[in-house]
């Protein structure tokens, strides 16, 4: 990572101070019991302190920062597992309508979720968890009422609680965007059980949703890929916050838990287990910035597959790696592990797999498909 300023040292003591406060673990046990599965008094405190529009423009009430500023918080959020849906409005529907450069769209929505009055997603019509920008799950028609769009789409972030939806259809015209009010009757929206209770999903059902389009008809497709880009370098920098976490938590517990009249820690087998925790989290880190340098320039798209890869990777080794160190207490439900195991696998399949992440790296480097092993998750 390169150095950083004294602000953005502040920014990340801030973040963690205030994530420390109002959403320690018991808070995040807390909010994984309700229905909505998120805090909104969390919420309302990203708001007054500018975490909502770090990124965006000044014009649009944001704090006009860049994405170095924007990953910090990402890492943090990540390092406490904070029940918030700051990913999915943040990290992809921002992006998004900023990426379609559509003024009017800008206006209508963006100052209102800078402020955090509102919530947004990204819905990219994916089956079976297959993340792309093809579109072909919806359909846009324009008809005498203007725009609707039908279809199903699954495994949609936050996709139960968004008030604003912004939905990647075909159309006759080509690929379109199209905002939805997620208020409408026209919008059924059916929450999906996953063992990540800390991030929520849902399935979307639109039925002739009456829509907005945002950006040119026929961009849509390239909308929706420039916001899954920013999504999966969000994403990788949440991962390496909970990885982060995860050495720090498996440190602490070497150090302080004694066997046969020693410290765990001074066994050479939990050395090991520790060192290679920490390799993965440096190397997680460095894929992590090395997108967030890229953000805004052509080396954006094969820097975030890279680092949507080795994260989600790095994030779920020091996940079982700390249950390991823990030992007994480790698979206990009382010990934070779990919810790290839980959250490292979920993240790993949310905007594609490392599989499918690989596969991008090697289309973009013109790497042959042989070098890519068919029988490799990875």
């Amino acid at each position: 990572m390169s150095a950083l300023t004294d602000e953005q040292r502040e920014l990340r003591s801030m973040v963690r101070a205030l994530l420390e406060k109002q959403s320690p673990e018991s808070a995040v046990r807390a909010s994984m019991e309700t229905p909505r599965g998120s805090d909104p008094r969390l919420w309302s405190s990203f708001a007054e302190v500018g975490l909502l529009g770090l990124a965006v423009p000044e014009a649009y009430g944001g704090g006009g920062a860049g994405w170095t500023e924007q990953g910090l918080v990402f890492e943090e959020l990540g390092r406490s597992l904070a029940c918030a849906p700051y990913l999915s409005t943040v990290g992809l529907a921002i992006p998004a309508l900023l990426a379609s450069g559509d003024d009017a769209a800008i206006d209508r929505w963006l100052p209102s979720l800078a402020a955090g009055d509102r919530t947004a997603t990204l819905v990219l019509g994916e089956e079976s968890g297959r993340c792309t920008t093809s579109g072909g799950a919806l359909t846009g028609v324009v008809t005498e009422r203007g725009w609707q769009v039908n279809g199903v789409a699954e495994h949609v972030l936050d996709g139960a609680t968004a008030d604003l939806l912004l939905v990647l259809a075909a159309s006759g015209r080509g690929p379109v965007l199209l905002a939805v009010e997620a208020a409408g009757r026209d919008v059924r929206r059916t929450p999906v059980v996953t063992s990540d209770r800390t991030r929520r999903i849902a399935d979307v059902r639109l039925l002739a949703a009456a829509a907005r389009p945002v950006g040119d008809v026929g961009r849509g497709a390239d909308i929706a890929a420039a916001a899954l880009r920013y999504g999966r370098t969000a994403l990788a920098c949440e991962q390496v916050g909970g990885a982060a976490r995860c050495l720090e938590l498996a440190v602490d517990h070497a150090r302080t838990r004694v066997q046969f009249g020693r410290p765990i820690g001074s066994f050479q087998a939990v050395k090991h287990e520790c060192a290679d925790m920490l390799v993965a989290v440096e190397s997680a880190r460095s894929a992590a910035w090395a997108a967030i340098r890229a953000a805004g320039s052509d080396e954006l798209p094969l820097a975030a597959a890279i680092a949507a890869a080795v994260c989600a990777e790095a994030y779920q080794h020091c996940a079982s790696a700390l249950v390991q160190v823990a030992g007994g207490i480790g698979y206990t439900w009382e010990h934070p592990a779990h919810l790290h195991v839980k959250r490292s696998r979920g993240s790993a399949v949310l905007l594609g797999t490392p599989r499918q992440h690989r596969r991008l790296v090697a289309d973009l480097a013109a790497i042959p498909a042989a070098r890519v092993p068919e029988g490799s998750s990875r």
